[in-house]
């Protein structure tokens, strides 16, 4: 990761990448708030179902994020990614990804375990959702990352498959997004036995998501930065909901120790890299937008 401590020197200005963006004042506010991480500590409401959005269309939502997760791991430890057959039919490119060279036995196994987890949330809600499952859209693990570099304020470029602290500090713009996604999609749910299921997979991203951040404490020094820049980043597209990791405090959490939630839009805004207020479509990590009924931001 030396190429980030060179690029570094050069990093742009949060403030003003998200001014260029268009963002909104109250975004921009979030971030300064939020820092470097921190608590966001405006309440979000609690979401009120939607009768028009039905209990397939929120697991498909969450099937899109998983996808990528799944493409983003698999190809780490192995690089290839979903089968054609976990795929879906139709299912679109990912470009970008490549195999990791592990130097630490302990992460590659971590790393392995992720993997596996990551294509077991696949297979499981396209079995939960049958014929109703949508397929994988493209996905981009290149262009993406450079840009959330960019905003981040890391440098010009990042490749989260150059290395395993690369790639530790890659994972880590995934899974916070992933654990108050779940979160956010409990208040939707009508049926309790999706609602298990959901709060099961929450659960399950959470661990990975305190592996990731302890394995960053671990390494401290300019990981660390790296991680909470990325943090401030996803506060101020996403609503806050964030917590800064430093060496003794990995839990991302409240001030009363709750867990963090995002709606559909925030996580929407986090994924598609577009902090600016309005109505996003695609982008980021997602150029053509999600599968489903789910694809747009309301604002």
């Amino acid at each position: 990761m030396d190429h980030l401590d060179a690029v570094k020197r050069n990093r742009l200005s949060r403030r003003n990448f998200l001014s260029g963006l268009g963002c909104s004042a109250g975004a921009v506010a979030a971030i300064a708030t939020t820092g470097c991480g921190g608590s966001y500590k405006s309440p979000t409401p609690t979401p009120t179902p939607n009768p028009t959005i039905t209990d397939a269309d929120i697991l498909n939502f969450a099937l899109n994020l998983e996808y990528l997760e799944a493409e983003f791991y698999l190809r780490a430890v192995s690089g290839t990614g979903l089968s054609s057959t976990d795929a879906g039919s139709g299912a679109g490119t990912v470009t970008g990804g490549t195999q990791v060279t592990f130097t630490t036995p302990a992460i590659q196994q971590y790393a392995m375990e992720i993997a596996n987890d990551e294509l077991a949330h696949v297979r499981f809600l396209r079995k939960a959702l049958g014929s109703a499952a949508v397929s994988r859209p493209n996905i981009d693990l290149m262009t993406s990352f450079n840009a959330a570099a960019m905003a981040a304020g890391i440098g010009a470029s990042f490749n989260p498959f150059a290395d395993e602290n690369s790639f530790l500090v890659g994972a880590f713009v995934f899974e916070d997004v992933g654990v108050t996604a779940y979160h956010g999609a409990a208040g939707l749910l009508t049926q309790t036995a999706n609602l298990g299921a959901a709060a099961s997979i929450m659960a399950v991203e959470a661990y990975h998501a305190g592996e990731i951040r302890t394995l960053i404490a671990e390494l401290g020094g300019a990981y660390v930065t790296y991680a909470n820049q990325i943090s401030a980043l996803r506060a101020a597209a996403g609503g806050g909901r964030e917590t800064s990791i430093s060496g003794s405090t990995i839990v991302a959490a409240d001030t009363s120790t709750i867990a963090y939630d995002r709606t559909t839009d925030q996580v929407l805004h986090i994924v598609y890299l577009n902090a600016a207020a309005g109505v996003v479509k695609s982008g980021g990590f997602f150029p053509n937008g999600l599968n489903g009924t789910i694809t747009a931001s309301a604002s």
